[in-house]
């Protein structure tokens, strides 16, 4: 089985932390995302999980998928959705998927986003989490 490199980007002011650990099978999204061109953005982490994906395994890999994000633009929602377009067509599949939203406790906008976003997914876990600075 071919290993891919842990592909991290740190997060700036206009687009949030993105790192996709292969190793243990854990991609999170946190921060802030309204890059200037969401696409090449998120390109590479599209074209990483189509890798992740396709990797031949005799048994299927589980993943996991954090998002912490307090602020995304219309085009970070559809590299999103993008995103979350492959993860319930591989746990269709049988790849194990668990994602977790974590939302502030007062942010609402954030909640619904995420109660939107999990209404698409029938075959993945897509968990609603929240938190507070406490």
């Amino acid at each position: 089985m071919e290993t891919l490199e842990t592909l991290y980007r740190a997060p700036t002011e206009r687009s949030p932390l993105l790192e996709f650990d292969f190793a243990n099978r854990r991609l999170r999204i946190e921060g802030e995302s309204y890059p200037e061109d969401a696409a090449a953005f998120f390109g590479p982490v599209i074209q990483a999980l189509d890798a992740f994906l396709a990797m031949d395994s005799t048994q299927p890999p589980a993943l996991l998928v954090e998002l912490r994000m307090s602020y995304f633009n219309s085009s970070s929602a559809k590299a999103l959705m993008n995103i979350f377009q492959r993860l319930e067509r591989a746990a269709g599949a049988g790849l194990g998927v668990h994602i977790r939203w974590h939302y502030h406790v007062e942010d609402d906008t954030m909640q619904e986003f995420g109660e939107d976003f999990s209404e698409d997914f029938e075959h993945a876990v897509f968990e609603l989490c929240e938190f507070d600075d406490d």
